[in-house]
């Protein structure tokens, strides 16, 4: 498990309607430096291998497809907080990293949507 100052999803952020296309998104509420972890993987999200997940009934399957995502090992991973809003952009600011966070790779300005790559 990875720390990040005792918090899970970098506390210089909050959840925020985006549009009714993108819905809600993470957005920054201070100025966050290139390099910063914005994001860690911890105890509290939820691990799902392939085969669990496709078990789940239809509305959990809904729920794991909209807001998880797939680990290096092909597991389905829910977070907890507000790290399941952190939307796509194919001009991410943030990066996923192979030790289960994720780094701002460009400042990002108060008020812009913290985003990735899911590529």
């Amino acid at each position: 498990m990875c720390h990040t100052a005792g918090v899970r999803i970098l506390k210089e952020t909050k959840l925020q309607f985006i549009d009714d296309e993108v819905g809600y998104g993470v957005v920054a509420t201070k100025k966050i430096p290139k390099g910063t972890i914005t994001w860690a993987h911890d105890k509290f999200d939820l691990v799902y291998s392939p085969e669990e997940a496709e078990a789940l009934e239809p509305l959990y399957q809904e729920i794991i497809n909209k807001y998880s995502y797939r680990d290096h090992y092909g597991r389905r991973v829910l977070c907890w907080d507000f790290g399941r809003f952190v939307n796509h952009s194919f001009n991410a600011n943030c990066m996923s990293t192979a030790y289960n966070l994720e780094i701002a790779i460009r400042d990002i300005e108060v008020g812009e949507e913290l985003t990735d790559d899911y590529g």
